[in-house]
């Protein structure tokens, strides 16, 4: 389960976020917002709560639609698909971790990870197969206990897991190690932190956590509606 074949040069990023525009019950949470990723980078974005960080992923997730403006994922403006077709576009190329993990907690992990790639369309062996060879990479325990008996550093690397089965070239977490303590933080940051350079996938990271903010090869915060910080 090495990296995707994908090529995406840095002229041709495989997310584009261009000029978006989003608004609830009159309050403007974004308002003319880019953010350009490449893959083999890690991007972190930071902020206060209710700043819109965790919207924003949602809207490139397909989730929420934006006012205005345009997202572009592996050279497709998902803003402008249909709901079928987005949802094929978003199994194919983004995996998402979210702070709580989001498992089926009387699952094992084998269980939980092999699922997202049932739901992706892989046969049950190959699936099953898949699960235990990254479980194993990343050091999970392959027996059947249920996800809910595990740390929450073990819950955090199986969400991790679920999120790479499928071989997504985006990963986007969310708050990923906002719930863990130091030892089960640092743990899972440093698994999130090799998937660019040793998966060469693409990694966007909310987070309020400054330790695993220093880690990322570029920080944005979100500030008024727009991401400031270290564009390349």
């Amino acid at each position: 389960m090495e990296g995707v074949t994908l090529d995406y040069s840095r002229r041709s990023p495989l997310l584009h976020v261009e000029n978006l525009s989003y608004s609830v019950a009159g309050a403007e949470i974004f308002a003319g917002l880019d953010l350009v990723v490449h893959q083999g980078e890690s991007t972190v974005l930071c902020g206060p709560s209710g700043t819109g960080k965790t919207t924003l992923l949602t809207c490139v997730l397909g989730l929420t639609r934006p006012k205005s403006g345009r997202i572009w994922l592996a050279g497709e403006d998902i803003t402008s698909l249909p709901r079928k077709r987005l949802a094929s576009h978003r199994r194919r190329y983004i995996g998402m971790v979210f702070q709580f993990g989001e498992l089926l907690p009387e699952l094992s992990p084998v269980e939980n990870v092999a699922l997202a790639a049932l739901l992706a369309g892989v046969d049950r062996r190959s699936a099953y197969d898949s699960a235990r060879a990254l479980l194993a990479d990343l050091g999970i325990p392959l027996d059947q206990t249920p996800t809910a008996y595990l740390s929450g550093g073990e819950r955090q690397r199986t969400a991790v897991a679920r999120a790479l089965i499928t071989d997504a070239p985006l990963i986007l977490a969310d708050e990923p190690t906002g719930a863990l303590d130091q030892s089960s933080r640092d743990s899972v940051a440093d698994l999130l932190f090799e998937l660019p350079e040793r998966r060469g996938r693409a990694l966007v990271i909310v987070t309020h956590d400054q330790a695993v903010a220093a880690r990322a090869d570029r920080r944005f915060d979100l500030v008024a509606g727009r991401l400031v910080g270290d564009y390349i």
